[in-house]
C-alpha cells in the first residue's frame, strides 16, 4: 500500500479510536491531559512503524498497547523517583505501577463506561461553556485545534488556550474521572445535554462569518448525541436531543439554495429534507416519550422541542402543519423552562393559528426585555408579521434593525433585500 494511503488510513483509525482510547487511558492514569499525550504518542508511533510493518489487523487494540506501555513507562518511572524520596511516595508510585500491570484486561472491561465517564468530565461544569464544548470537540469529536479554530471563526490559538486551560481546571479541581450518581447526575447530565446542543445549533445556524451553516458541527454533534443515547440508554431528555437534532439535521440539504443563500422554513422544498433522519428522529421521540410515561413524569425541554420539530417533519405542506400543537407545545415550554426567545417563538406559532395581530402583539410584549436587546431574531419576526399585515415600511425598518444586528453574513444580506422588497410596496 502506498505510503500516502496508509497515512489516509492511519487517520482514519485515529478518528474512530480517539476517545475510546482517550477514555481507557484516563481510567488509568485519572489525568485527562495526560490520557491524551499519552494516545497522541501512540498515534505518533503508528506514523513511524505502520508504513513499513503494514496495517496492523486490529489496528485499534495496536493503538491502546502502544498507549498503554508508553502508561506503564511513565508509571515505573514515576515509581523510581518515589523511591528517592520518602516513603510514602514510593509506595503510592508502586501502588501505580501494580495497577498498570492490570491494564490488559482493564482498559477492555467496558469501554462504554470509559465514554462515558469521559463525556462527563469534559462536560464538567467546573469548566466555563468555551472550555467545555472545546475539551469535547478535541477530545470526542476527534477535531484538531484547527478545525474547531475554524468552525467558531476565532483564532487557533484562542482554542488551543480554551483547551489547555480546561485540563488545566480539571486537574487542580482534582474532578474525578467518574460517572456521578444521584441528584449530581442529572445536574451534570444537563451540562452534558447543553454542550452537546450548543455545538449542533453553532452548526446549524452560525453565529457569524459567511456561511449559513456548518454542517461539520451538526454532524459532530449528531454522532455525540448518538454515542451518549448509546451509552445512557434510559434517559428521556438523551433521546429527545438526539430526536431533535435528527429531525433539524433532515432540512440542512434543503436550507440553502445553490447558491449557498438561506431558504426559511416555510419555503423549504420539502422533497429535499432527509426522511431517513426524519424516521431516526421519531423513532428517538417516541423512546423519549415511553420512558417519561414509564416515569411517570412530562417531556423535558429537548423532547419538547422534538416533538415540535416532529409537527413540521410530519407536515407534507406548510398548509398540513399542525401549528395549533406547535402553539400549545411552546406554552408547555414556557412553563418548564421560562425563556423570551421560547415567547417569541410561540408567538410566531400563535400568528399561524390566529393571524399576525395576534404574534405581533405577543412579540411587542418582548420589545423591552433585556435578553432579546441584541437579538436579531426579535425584530426579524416583527418585520415578518408586519408584512403579513401589510405594514410595510414599519416592517423595512425592522428588517434594517435585524440585519445591524447579526455577525453572519449571508443572514445579514437576506434581511437586507427582504428590507429592500418591504420599502418597494
Amino acid at each position: 500500500m502506498p505510503a500516502a494511503d496508509i497515512h489516509r488510513t492511519i487517520e482514519a483509525v485515529w478518528r474512530i479510536e480517539q476517545a475510546k482510547l482517550i477514555a481507557g487511558l484516563a481510567r488509568l492514569v485519572r489525568d485527562i491531559g495526560l490520557a491524551e499525550e499519552l494516545a497522541q504518542d501512540a498515534f505518533v508511533a503508528a506514523l513511524e512503524g505502520w508504513p513499513g510493518s503494514g496495517i496492523p489487523e486490529r489496528p485499534g487494540a495496536w493503538l491502546m498497547a502502544a498507549a498503554r506501555n508508553r502508561a506503564i513507562d511513565r508509571l515505573r518511572r514515576k515509581a523510581r523517583i518515589g523511591r528517592k524520596h520518602d516513603e510514602i511516595g514510593r509506595e503510592q508510585a508502586i501502588d501505580s505501577l501494580e495497577a498498570a500491570v492490570e491494564l490488559d484486561s482493564a482498559l477492555d472491561d467496558d469501554i462504554g463506561d470509559d465514554l462515558l465517564r469521559l463525556i462527563f468530565t469534559a462536560c464538567h461544569p467546573v469548566l466555563t461553556t468555551e472550555g467545555r464544548v472545546a475539551l469535547t470537540l478535541r477530545l470526542l469529536g476527534g477535531l484538531t485545534t484547527a478545525e474547531i479554530a475554524r468552525a467558531f471563526l476565532v483564532p487557533e490559538a484562542t482554542i488551543a488556550q480554551r483547551v489547555v486551560r480546561a485540563k488545566r481546571a480539571l486537574s487542580q479541581r482534582r474532578v474525578p474521572f467518574e460517572v456521578p450518581h444521584g441528584p449530581e447526575r442529572n445536574d451534570r447530565l444537563s451540562s452534558v445535554l447543553e454542550v452537546i446542543y450548543l455545538v449542533f445549533n453553532e452548526g446549524y445556524t452560525a453565529t457569524a462569518g459567511d456561511d449559513w451553516m456548518r454542517p461539520q458541527l451538526c454532524e459532530e454533534a449528531l454522532r455525540l448525541g448518538r454515542i451518549l443515547a448509546g451509552l445512557a440508554p434510559n434517559e428521556s431528555e438523551v433521546h429527545g436531543l438526539v430526536s431533535l437534532m435528527e429531525i433539524q439535521s433532515s432540512r440542512l440539504k434543503a436550507r440553502t439554495n445553490h447558491n449557498g443563500d438561506p431558504i426559511l422554513l416555510l419555503d423549504q422544498d420539502r422533497g429535499r429534507w432527509d426522511h431517513l433522519l426524519i424516521r431516526r428522529g421519531l423513532a428517538a421521540l417516541a423512546r423519549a416519550e415511553t420512558i417519561a410515561g414509564q416515569e411517570s413524569r412530562g417531556l423535558g425541554s429537548y423532547a419538547l422541542q422534538a416533538a415540535i420539530a416532529a409537527c413540521h417533519a410530519r407536515a407534507p405542506t406548510v398548509d398540513a402543519t399542525d401549528w395549533q400543537r406547535i402553539a400549545a407545545l411552546y406554552e408547555a415550554l414556557a412553563r418548564l423552562v421560562p425563556s423570551p426567545v421560547i415567547e417569541l417563538n410561540r408567538a410566531v406559532a400563535v400568528a399561524m393559528v390566529s393571524g399576525p395581530a395576534a404574534g405581533l402583539a405577543l412579540t411587542d410584549r418582548l420589545i423591552d426585555e433585556p435578553a432579546l436587546k441584541d437579538y436579531h431574531l426579535l425584530p426579524s419576526v416583527r418585520g415578518d408579521l408586519l408584512c403579513r399585515l401589510r405594514r410595510h415600511q414599519e416592517a423595512a425598518v425592522e428588517f434594517r434593525r435585524a440585519a445591524a444586528l447579526t455577525r453572519n453574513g449571508r443572514q445579514k444580506a437576506l434581511l437586507k433585500r427582504r428590507a429592500r422588497e418591504s420599502e418597494g410596496k
